[in-house]
This record gives C-alpha cells, structure tokens and sequence, in this order.
C-alpha cells in the first residue's frame, strides 16, 4: 500500500481532527471501529452483565492476543492486556526474585527510573554514543565487568526519535545470561519490533497503535512471571471494553501490514525532519534520515518551548509534545518540543507548523 493511499484510509476511518494533530505519539486516534467496538461491549454488559459480556468478548481478545505475539514475533508468549506500559513495568518488577541492580540507557524515561526505584533497583547507565545510541563496542565488556541482575532498554525514547539497536542489546545480553525486559511503548506498531529476542516486551495502546488509552499489552516468555502474578493478574478488575478496542486497533493494524505502517513512518520522519530544518533558531537534533516518525526540537536561546506549544494551541491549533527534563533526567539538558505525526500527516499541515514556529517562538 503506497503512503498516500494509506494515509488517505487511515484518515477517512477516524473522526475529523480538531486543527493539525502532530503529536500521535502521546495522544492517539482512535478510528471510529476502535470506539465503536469499545461502545457496544459497555452496552453489551448493562444488558447481560459484565461476566457473559466478557465471555461473549473472548473471540476479539484472543486475536488481539495473537496480534501482539505475531508483532513481538513470540509465538509462545505470555500475553496479559494491561492499563498501561507503567502497570507492565511494575507487574515484571514486583515480581522478580532475583538481584535489585538494573542496566538502563542515560536517557531512560523518567517514570520509568521512579519505578525501578521503588522497587529497590540500583540503576547503571549502558554506554552509548554522541546521540545518545547504545554504544555496540564498548556494551559487551560493560556487561561483562559488572554484570547488572536485568537490562530494562527502552527501543525509543519519548524524548528522542533516535532508534536503539534493541537485537543488538539481546544479543549482548544472551552472551551474558542477563534478561532483557523491553519498553517498546513508542516503538510497538511503529517499528520493526518482532524477534528481538527479549525475555519481556510491553507497550500502551494509545500511541502507534492507535487504541484506547488506559490500555496496554505484556508480552513474557513462558515461565518468566511467577504462578501467583498470574494468578493475580487473570482475577484482576478490567475494563474489557477498553481490550477490545485494543484488539480492533491491532486488527486494522495487521490489516494494513506492519511493514506498510513502519515504512509510511519512516517517510514521516523524513518529511518532518525535513520541514522543521527551515525553521529559524530550532535544533532538529535527529538526522533527517533517522528511521523513525519522531522530530524533537531544540529551542532558540531564551525561548520556553512550554510556551511555544500552549501557544501553538491556543493561536493555531496545533498540538505538539513540551518535554521537560523530567522526561529523561539523566540526558536531557533543556526543555525541547517533540512532533510525531502519524501516517496521515499531510504537507499542508507541516507548512502550517513550519509557519507557527516561525512567528510563535
């Protein structure tokens, strides 16, 4: 499916946007499928009850199970629907038995470090590059000094459109015997995701995938969360509702073709990355190639992009992504603005960005 094709059908399938939506990676579009589906189930259970609405639900959720098995490329996973890539985090971590000391990239999202020291991890810091990109010559004998009890390696920064090597981190980590447990929350449904080889993969549902928020997914390998957290997670109270508008989204997902969407993508970034390079005094910080649809601009000297975007709203209608340094503490070291459009992006609309941060800022 060619890009425009594609960005035409995936726009004609959700509701009109309000203004120019340039920030799918924090907030998505649901298509009126998603919402549709997630409606009737909540009218299905005030007609029989939420217990038979959601054995009558089994069908949907199964393949969207299998949906994210086939995108994870773990035929054999654990997958449990949770309500968001925190909850994921924190079920893997409250039930690990094992070492407190984590490995982690400097530009780890921020919630996620709060996480990990709640539940008592000491985190160190892999070695990357200038941009901030794990560093594949110098991660084996890192590794191999100081062994950490888990890698937790976030595929794609919220903060940052640069990709990490995710397979080349599993590999360094099966030569050492250390688990890999993988944030894909900005990469699921936007990159190339399948057959990391991690031991664990978790996303939310409300970015690339296009699903409800307050939704997400786990993937484990068998075996790797303990009976009783299985236990507890299969007796949990959920909005089944909200799961089958997940399983909608990764059903029109697959529909597409993944390779389709990731290549439209790719596209994106270029053309984003492209555009915001004539706005005067902004820092595009990824290269224009950089396989992914994420664009973070480092502002003018002086300029608060917090600002700059609740004025791109209130003046344009545009909605973009204010990142503060508490979106990476360890990497960031001012403010920046993210634009991550999704594959209906149009030229008209980053003209119209282009232009708003030229006057705005």
């Amino acid at each position: 499916m060619g890009g425009g094709n594609l960005a035409e059908s995936w726009r004609a399938a959700r509701p009109p946007v309000a203004g120019v939506h340039v920030d799918s990676a924090a907030c998505s579009r649901q298509s009126l499928a998603v919402i549709d589906a997630a409606a009737q189930h909540a009218r299905h259970e005030a007609e029989v009850g939420g217990y038979i609405a959601a054995e009558a639900a089994t069908p949907a959720l199964d393949a969207g199970r299998a949906a994210v098995r086939a995108l994870f490329g773990m035929s054999d996973a654990d997958v449990v629907f949770t309500t968001g890539s925190n909850n994921a985090l924190d079920i893997l971590l409250g039930d690990w038995a094992g070492e407190r000391t984590a490995a982690c990239l400097p530009g780890e999202y921020g919630p996620n470090l709060a996480i990990l020291a709640r539940h008592g991890f000491e985190v160190r810091e892999l070695p990357v590059d200038e941009l901030g990109r794990l560093d594949l010559n110098a991660v084996g004998a890192f590794l191999a000094s100081n062994p950490p009890a888990l890698v937790h390696f976030t595929v794609l920064g919220s903060h940052s459109g640069i990709v990490q090597p995710a397979r080349d981190m599993a590999s360094a980590c099966r030569g050492h015997g250390i688990p890999l447990f993988v944030d894909a929350a900005q990469g699921f449904s936007h990159l190339d995701c399948a057959d990391i080889g991690a031991h664990a993969l978790y996303s939310s549902s409300r970015k690339w995938t296009a699903g409800p928020r307050g939704v997400g997914m786990l993937a484990t390998r068998p075996g790797l969360l303990s009976d009783a957290t299985k236990l507890r997670l299969s007796h949990t109270e959920a909005n089944v509702g909200l799961h089958v508008g997940l399983s909608v989204a990764l059903g029109e997902h697959m529909a597409v073709g993944p390779e389709n969407m990731q290549a439209r993508l790719r596209e994106v970034g270029v053309l984003t990355r492209t555009a915001l390079a004539q706005v005067p005094g902004w820092s595009v910080i990824e290269t224009v190639d950089e396989p992914s649809a994420i664009t973070t601009l480092r502002p003018p000297d002086g300029v608060d992009p917090m600002v700059v975007r609740a004025r791109l709203i209130a003046e344009h209608s545009i909605v973009t992504t204010f990142l503060g340094l508490e979106r990476a503490p360890r990497e960031m070291t001012r403010p920046a603005l993210r634009v991550a459009p999704h594959v209906d992006v149009t030229n008209t609309d980053l003209e119209t960005l282009v232009e708003a941060l030229a006057t705005t800022a």
